[in-house]
Order: C-alpha cells, then structure tokens, then sequence
C-alpha cells in the first residue's frame, strides 16, 4: 500500500499510489500508508493522530494493516500485536521502554474511533495476501488478518464503518491471471509488488468498493461490469450483502 514499496531501488511499489485513477477530479487521494508498518507501530509513531489532523468531515479514510502484524512477542520487533480477536492485552519491552500492547483488532477499532470523531468514514480492510502463486500453483492464503478486519468492523457497528474484503478480491484476481504473471511482477520477494501488481491490487480493491455498499464505490469511475468480466472476477457474495 505505501509508496515505494519495499524501499528504493526494489522496484517495487503499494498499490495505494494507484487508487486514484479510479475516482474524479472532485477525489484527491492522499496515500499515508509508511512501508514496515503495523496496526501497532503506527499507532505507537503517532501516525493514525497524523492523519486525524487533516481529515475534515465527509472524508473516508481506508485502513489496511496485515503483513507486519504476526510474529512473537518474545523477541519484539515493535511491530507484533497481541495474539487474540479481543480486548486481551501483552506486556512487553521495546527499545527500552515498557509497552501494553493491544491485539489487530483493538488497534483497527481505536483507529476508526479517531476517525469517526472527526467526521470521517472508515473503511477497515482486510489485507492482500503474499504472492500466493509464488510455488507455481496460485493457491488461496489462509489469514486470520482477513477475519479480524471483519470483526473489528462489526463490532463497532456503526453506519459510517465498513469493510472490504480485500485478500479475498486480491486472491481472485491472483488465480485468474494465474502464476506466471503474478511471478513475474514481485521483483523482490513474495510480499512487495511491482508496479504492475500493485496496479492489480488497487483495481481488486476498487471491485470491493463497487460490489460493498459504501457511497465511495458509487464515486468510482469503472463500472462494475467494467471490472467484472475482467481478470478481477465477480463480486464476493459476502461483500454485497453484509450491510458493512
């Protein structure tokens, strides 16, 4: 999602720098994902109060938080949440200082928290997977990610919060373009995309938008047929009738 991928000279890039190509003029897309990130560091850098501060009321704001979430606490790298889908909390030392940390889903929901309190819309997704082709054979990643951003979602029941099943939407258009071309477009390793496959992920997550039900799938300017008789496939039938 950030820019630059997995850093300079990887070749590599987030598909948040190409989501503006599918809204108008009227839609400016303002891409503060920072790669290496998780729920919990970049609620510990201050950077979810960063981007508070310029949300104005009737903005939506898209988070999407996954591939640095997992690992051990035991040997902390200030990114690993606590293991749980509630309110459980870990304590821990990183770099020195003493850390209560929360579980993926008690981050996501305190993010949109932030959010709502300023007007704003929240959109909680799930992430995209790692290259799930990159064995020869584009099979389905398993998450637990896919089903906290849910939860999250659902949780705080509120009418401005939804969800997009990304992974989902991205695992579709991975098996349909099928190994050779989703190899080909990971120059570095199975979790930062190219270019191209970056481009790829953004369009699976627009196709979530036109399939949800939120006003900003109304806004894109593909249609829906338009992605649907693509390589992104139809729309999820969870998507389009969980009122989230």
């Amino acid at each position: 999602m950030a820019r630059g991928g997995g850093g300079a000279g990887s070749a590599t890039e987030g598909w948040g720098e190409y989501l503006k190509y599918s809204f108008g003029s009227d839609y400016v897309v303002y891409n503060a994902a920072i790669g290496g990130r998780s729920a919990r560091s970049f609620t510990r850098e201050g950077r979810f109060e960063e981007v508070a501060d310029v949300v104005k009321p009737d903005d939506w704001v898209v988070i999407e938080f996954g591939h640095n979430d997992g690992g051990s606490l035991r040997t902390d790298n200030g990114r690993t949440d606590c293991p749980g889908e509630g309110d459980e909390t870990c304590q821990t030392t990183y770099d020195g200082v003493r850390e209560t940390v929360l579980t993926y889903p008690a981050y996501y929901k305190n993010a949109a928290k932030l959010f709502l309190d300023k007007g704003a819309k929240v959109i909680l997704n799930s992430p995209t997977p790692n290259n799930i082709c990159e064995g020869g054979t584009c099979v389905d990643d398993v998450s637990r990610f896919d089903y906290y951003a849910w939860r999250a979602a659902a949780e705080l029941a509120d009418p401005n919060v939804y969800h997009v099943p990304h992974k989902q939407y991205a695992v579709q258009v991975m098996q349909n373009l099928g190994a050779s071309t989703v190899n080909a477009n990971y120059p570095k390793d199975h979790t930062h995309t190219g270019p191209y496959m970056a481009d790829v992920m953004a369009g699976s997550f627009v196709l979530g938008l036109k399939c949800g039900t939120t006003a900003l799938g109304e806004a894109v300017k593909n249609s829906t047929e338009s992605l649907t008789t693509t390589a992104y496939g139809s729309c999820i039938p969870q998507n389009s009738t969980v009122p989230i």
